[in-house]
């Protein structure tokens, strides 16, 4: 990543000056530091070890790296039958195979959630857990036991680690238009969900967008996914100011809509970090994905919108009070992520914000944000409150005033 400022004075001044921001909201804005140990059970490397040498009947069975079109076609061809065999042998591969059919990769995460349960509840019961460790099998063990309630669909789950998983809300099959919501730091199994504060959990924004978009469009067959299929940064540290883990997310996100059922379109809503995971896949996105939103966003590792090398419509927000506006907006080395989405010169369609408080208010029900979100998501533009007075954030889309 080559510096935004020429000058190597200034562009020093501007690092040290990031570093001491961050290093004050290490000690003021409350963000957790949550330890990525390795979870018990199977490993990832043991399930596709296993799957590699599995068969059905003198059949091999695909290579998980495979196109999604390729899975498909295997799934295909194997049958209802022997897919859920397959669902229930490999449940880790399966679960977490793009191109496999959703309600297959449903009933495989189950398995592995079950799988994962008893793993927990075995250690909570080891004499030789430390206390430390026997509150974090008993909080793994209650987001398991939540995670199976019925209903859940969840997408993806690997409880190795922090923890990567991903949970579907509507039908996904069916939908004519999918959202998919991408959380930034701090995001893990442990916080995938939350009682207080509940809008700031992928869970929680997916549940809020979800009823949002079924008030916004009744009869609209739409469905949400919360995307925590990546492995986020822990607080905000060096992970947090480079790209390295959204470059590695990206792959996930771009194949993940890839490989998405049907022909629904598709608009990702990118939080905080996730923006810099968003604005790292934009130039590998799919033709379906046609609107990419940042809210609270610390750049998206590009000086200009028209960078990111997308066809999609690239929206941003940010809300009055939110924190993230006093981190410097610049790239350093490989350090920070660029330019400010919301500054105009960036080249976003900029979109409301009002009501929405803090960094994390952006899902709250009963805010502009929330609202402009649904209405992108079921495509209804005409319905958007841009953050100026004109309709400039509508201009050129067919069917929205302005255009």
């Amino acid at each position: 990543m080559t510096s935004f400022d020429s000058s190597p004075t200034l562009s020093v001044w501007r690092l040290m000056l990031a570093l001491a921001v961050v290093f004050v909201m290490l000690a003021t804005t409350g963000w957790t530091t949550i330890s990525h140990q390795r979870g018990p059970g199977e490993s990832r490397e043991a399930a596709l070890a296993s799957w590699a040498h599995g068969r059905i009947g003198h059949r091999a069975l695909p290579d998980p790296a495979a196109p999604a079109r390729t899975i498909a076609a295997f799934f295909d061809s194997v049958g209802p039958s022997q897919g859920a065999f397959l669902a229930d042998a490999h449940p880790l591969v399966v679960g977490n195979l793009d191109g496999a059919p959703v309600t297959l990769r449903y009933r495989a995460n189950r398995v592995s959630l079950e799988r994962a349960l008893d793993a927990e509840r075995k250690r909570v019961d080891n004499a030789r857990l430390t206390a430390d460790g026997r509150r974090e099998a008993v909080r793994r063990a209650h987001r398991f036991t939540a995670l199976m309630e019925p209903g859940r669909q969840i997408l993806s789950f690997d409880p190795t680690g922090g923890g990567r998983m991903a949970e579907v809300l509507g039908d996904l099959d069916r939908a004519r238009r999918v959202s998919v919501i991408v959380p930034g730091v701090d995001t893990n199994l442990l916080t995938f969900q939350k009682t207080a504060r509940r809008y700031s959990a992928p869970v929680g924004m997916a549940q809020s967008l979800y009823a949002a978009e079924r008030r916004a469009a009744p009869g609209s067959r739409t469905a949400v996914i919360a995307w925590a299929d990546y492995t986020a940064p822990v607080g905000v540290g060096i992970d947090a100011m480079t790209g390295r883990l959204a470059s590695a997310g990206a792959v996930r996100l771009v194949r993940m809509t890839d490989a998405l059922p049907g022909h629904a379109r598709v608009s990702l809503f990118c939080h905080s970090y996730g923006s810099v995971l968003c604005g790292v896949s934009a130039a590998n996105l799919p033709s379906r994905v046609t609107d990419v939103v940042v809210a609270g966003s610390p750049g998206m590792r590009v000086e200009r919108a028209a960078e990111l090398s997308t066809r999609a419509r690239v929206w941003a927000m940010r809300d009055a009070d939110d924190w993230i506006a006093d981190v410097p907006h610049l790239a350093v080395g490989g350090v920070g992520h660029g330019a400010d989405p919301v500054e105009p010169e960036f080249g976003a369609r900029l979109l409301s914000a009002a009501d929405a408080i803090g960094h994390t208010g952006y899902f709250e029900p009963g805010t502009k944000s929330l609202d402009n979100f649904a209405a992108i998501g079921v495509g209804a533009y005409a319905n958007l409150t841009c953050a100026s007075a004109d309709s400039a954030c509508r201009r050129g889309i067919v069917g929205a005033d302005g255009g």
